[in-house]
């Protein structure tokens, strides 16, 4: 829709730094049509945009195509972040970690992940983030994650109502089990064998526990400290796995662990094709990949897989 631009006002951006005139210069030297813009379209205030409404203004136009946003205004500020950190002039990383406040606090269930993806940064600094802002007492006992789904903080109460609801009807199937306790299908398998067996739905150790402390706690056997294998030698291990290999996801994740499985010697010497003016790109790209593959392992540790499962590989 064309809408004049006198109509349309400042939005509520998430630019600590506000407009860039020089981008909106460049901007206004394309000969090629922009895309529209975002209005809210109950303010007419813009959420992504700003940059195409100024270059507009400097070609003399009395009008520009919108796209209108129907939604509260902290639904149009997280759309400004995401559409900031997608495309067009890049958000700083300070400005990231401060609209990764601001989104806490409007949307205290969404998870680490959620929030990770809107923001343009790792899961693990968002968790950081949420930690600094929030005292122990003040975490909803449960989240929303990327997909929409509801799942508990603490597994082990997750856990607990996946037993009652199999005490209550042994015969609901295990995604129905899984959908109202919030937890995965194969945790609600591990919850009925252990049940089946007389032991409780959820370990000891698992209840005072969250995923994240077993994550990064030290794993030793008979007393003696961990050795790890080479990663080369685990993927190689993994690839001989029938149950990786034949699924189409499964050969995705085993492609993913392959280009990650080098050793410290040949990621040293990648370091040294990187210019020197996208140093801090790939910094800031190494380590959000580096969070999300701890986010992986988390998720994998708070009982993606039944025990018996991951004994197999």
């Amino acid at each position: 829709m064309t809408v004049p631009i006198g109509l349309i006002l400042s939005g509520d951006s998430p630019r600590s730094q506000g407009k860039d005139a020089d981008h909106a210069a460049r901007l206004a030297e394309l000969d090629a049509p922009l895309p529209p813009i975002l209005v809210d379209r109950r303010t007419m205030r813009v959420i992504d945009g700003t940059h195409r409404l100024m270059a507009a203004t400097l070609k003399g136009q009395e009008s520009i195509d919108v796209e209108f946003f129907d939604g509260t205004a902290e639904e149009a500020f997280l759309r400004a972040v995401e559409a900031n950190v997608a495309h067009g002039l890049p958000l700083p990383h300070a400005d990231r970690r401060r609209a990764a406040e601001r989104i806490i606090r409007s949307h205290p269930r969404s998870s680490d992940r959620a929030i990770a993806r809107s923001a343009g940064l790792g899961a693990r600094t968002v968790a950081k983030i949420r930690r600094e802002m929030t005292g122990p007492g003040q975490q909803p006992v449960a989240r929303v994650g990327l997909d929409g789904k509801v799942r508990p903080l603490n597994s082990a109460e997750g856990r607990r109502r996946a037993a009652e609801i199999i005490t209550e009807d042994p015969m609901t199937s295990l995604r129905e089990v899984a959908r109202r306790a919030g937890i995965s299908p194969a945790t609600v398998s591990d919850v009925r064998k252990r049940l089946a067996s007389g032991q409780p739905p959820a370990a000891a150790e698992a209840t005072g526990m969250s995923g994240a402390a077993r994550a990064d706690r030290p794993r030793t056997v008979r007393g003696m400290p961990p050795v790890p294998s080479p990663p080369a030698a685990v993927v190689e291990r993994l690839l001989r796995d029938p149950s990786l290999r034949h699924k189409q996801e499964g050969r995705q994740l085993l492609r993913l662990l392959q280009q990650n499985a080098i050793g410290t010697r040949e990621w040293s010497e990648l370091t040294t094709v990187v210019p020197s003016h996208c140093g801090a790109l790939v910094v800031d790209l190494a380590r959000q990949v580096a969070e999300t593959w701890m986010e992986f392992a988390r998720e994998l540790d708070e009982g993606a897989q039944p025990e018996g499962h991951r004994a197999a590989c």
